[in-house]
């Protein structure tokens, strides 16, 4: 049946969606969530390059019969594009940021390369994927929790080694670091940032984050 033949067109942008897929999952999923284990920011990592790639392919190629309203929409859809850096309502940690800035660079660059061999769209895939390996590998940044602390009279510097002895004792890590947040005297009741030794698979719990509604009414 006709309606359900394919164009040429179509295979070409398929594929490249395939590398697309691909390449941002192999970034989110064996890079950046093995590590963070943020499931909030895996949801929007992968979706967001899906839709950056049809919104750019289709401004670009479907588009082209209008030489001129297509050059500056794709412009201003660019721009549109990076502006969506600020697509969040909480702040966003600077390496989601930086993992958001390098999903929605390589859909750009699958997306308008629809035309280039595909060794060479596999090649840049392959480059880029390399350069957040190598930086993750290099960059061992240690896992820190913000936990909710009830003894507070450990929070004094002079008790700092009191503090971490506990925090070892009741979390079962290798605390590195301690940092003392607000404190609140009516509850007795601080909020520290712990950073230890580990990752995130084998350490302390996902249910020691905190919400933001949780910050709010602390």
């Amino acid at each position: 049946m006709e309606f359900f033949d394919l164009s040429y067109d179509f295979m070409v942008m398929f594929s490249r969606l395939l590398i697309n897929v691909l390449a941002t999952w192999i970034i989110i999923d064996r890079l950046y969530f093995r590590k963070s284990h943020r499931r909030d920011f895996y949801f929007t990592f992968m979706l967001i390059p899906i839709a950056i790639f049809f919104i750019v392919f289709f401004m670009i190629f479907v588009l082209e019969d209008m030489k001129g309203k297509t050059s500056m929409g794709v412009g201003i859809g660019l721009f549109g594009i990076f502006s969506i850096m600020r697509y969040r309502t909480d702040t966003m940690p600077v390496r989601e940021m930086t993992y958001l800035f390098v999903i929605t660079a390589v859909s750009l660059v699958n997306a308008v390369s629809v035309g280039a061999p595909i060794f060479e769209v596999i090649l840049t895939n392959v480059i880029i994927i390399l350069a957040v390996w190598l930086c993750e590998r290099r960059l061992k940044t240690r896992p820190t929790r913000i936990i909710q602390y009830d003894r507070i009279e450990l929070i004094t510097p002079e008790r700092r080694p009191e503090l971490i002895a506990d925090l070892e004792k009741r979390l079962g890590v290798k605390v590195v670091k301690v940092d003392i947040g607000a404190i609140d005297f009516l509850r007795d009741m601080a909020m520290i940032r712990v950073s230890y030794e580990g990752d995130d698979t084998t350490s302390i719990g996902s249910e020691l984050k905190l919400s933001k509604d949780q910050l709010k009414e602390f």
